[in-house]
């Protein structure tokens, strides 16, 4: 007996009308997290790439061996590499790949094959702003490994250089995880790989949050800095489809790493969100040093605007921030306003102004709108109004969104 879907088909297609003219054209989005991917980029989400498959390899078939186990594949192939060697000068790196699903996947995509069970790491806590994922019980726990604190207890969560190596010199640990939820300096990474190599570790970089960055060459280099391995999702400073990628300049580890990419952690990788990709690293080849320029003004504006209306923030005396991220200071917060900043995003989110449950605002979206360090005030004040100040300012932020229809840096 056939099903009647109608109803449900047009609810569907409302809510995702409506979600992309209240996502996409009615709030100012200060998520860290998000971005706005490009029309050009979009489209190709949208592509027949949706719905096909590929697999590159060399395969034995009835005693042959064939370069792929699909035929058809000629341009979603050439797609791959274009997009491979586009990430390799973006990031100018001897090694890339664009199919990770994730930022979390590219991460498995590299500490798996490298770290045996019974490997010792050193990652960030999430109590000091580190990624869940590396923490005890999720991750490390699936493969057999250790894993112990990197301290992060400098104003914002920074890394210190000094107690860091005294970390790495007393657990001498296989591999150091650099990389954080909350993100607001760069690594003393120098120093942190020189003392790691001299008994053999291994560095990765987890840029998930400042991919972005890294591609217009700000914020730091980690190849040039040490990294063995850099990887990260692909859709928060850097503004591209949701997915990841990873790159190194090690040969010897990434021949270890690319057999994990097909039939182990993962097989098919979703070859419109590739091609979605590949036009956002030819779109940061040329747009990536403006585009990061204007991300990370446009924090330290928002942060000295934010901080002089009384809404408090970390890392205050070291200037805010030096990413895409600014962080409230919570206790501070709920000592002075007396709200706690989940609440208060779901008051920003009733005008219009989408944040951080966790207290992070991120900079990245509204300057790919175009809003510049002259917009700073103006974003504070609906903000300080429209949260602790309690005003109704949606309709003004609702008019303001809609003078920025078109995406820069695209």
């Amino acid at each position: 007996m056939a099903v009647d879907t109608g109803a449900d088909e047009r609810r569907l297609a409302q809510l995702v009308r409506g979600h992309d003219r209240w996502r996409g054209r009615e709030v100012f989005n200060l998520l860290p997290s998000e971005n706005a991917v490009s029309p050009k980029a979009r489209r190709y989400l949208s592509s027949d790439l949706a719905g096909r498959y590929t697999l590159p390899g060399e395969w034995p078939v009835d005693g042959e061996t064939v370069d792929n186990s699909y035929a058809g594949t000629r341009y979603a192939d050439a797609i791959e590499q274009l997009g491979d060697a586009a990430a390799r000068r973006l990031f100018r790196a001897e090694h890339a790949t664009v199919r990770p699903l994730s930022g979390h996947i590219a991460a498995l995509s590299a500490l798996a094959p490298l770290l045996p069970r019974g490997s010792k790491l050193l990652a960030i806590a999430p109590e000091q702003g580190g990624y869940d994922g590396y923490a005890p019980g999720f991750i490390p726990a699936l493969f057999g490994w250790t894993v112990r604190p990197l301290p992060a207890d400098r104003p914002g969560n920074a890394v210190e250089e000094a107690a860091a190596l005294e970390e790495i010199r007393r657990e001498r640990p296989h591999a150091v995880v650099l990389g954080q939820s909350f993100f607001l300096f760069p690594y003393p990474m120098k120093a942190i790989a020189e003392e790691l190599h001299r008994h053999d570790g291994l560095l990765f970089y987890d840029a998930s949050h400042v991919l972005g960055l890294i591609a217009g060459g700000r914020f730091q280099d980690p190849l040039r800095e040490g990294a063995d391995v850099v990887f990260g999702s692909t859709h928060k400073s850097f503004p591209g489809p949701q997915g990841g990628l990873l790159f190194t300049n090690r040969s010897d580890l990434f021949a270890q790493i690319a057999p994990s990419l097909v039939w182990r952690l993962f097989d098919n990788a979703h070859w419109n969100r590739i091609a979605g990709l590949a036009q956002t690293l030819l779109e940061l080849e040329r747009t990536g040093p403006a585009y990061a320029d204007a991300t990370i003004a446009n924090a330290k504006a928002l942060g000295t605007a934010l901080h002089a209306k009384g809404i408090p923030l970390k890392a205050a005396e070291s200037g805010f921030t030096e990413s895409h991220q600014l962080h409230i200071d919570r206790p501070a917060l709920r000592q002075r306003h007396q709200i706690s900043s989940g609440p208060l995003a779901r008051r920003w989110e009733k005008q219009r102004l989408i944040a951080d449950l966790m207290g992070r605002l991120g900079t990245a979206e509204v300057a790919r709108l175009g809003l510049g360090v002259a917009d700073m005030e103006r974003m504070a004040d609906l903000l300080v109004r429209g949260g602790p100040g309690r005003e109704r300012v949606g309709r003004e932020v609702l008019e303001w969104r809609r003078s920025f229809p078109a995406l820069k840096f695209a």
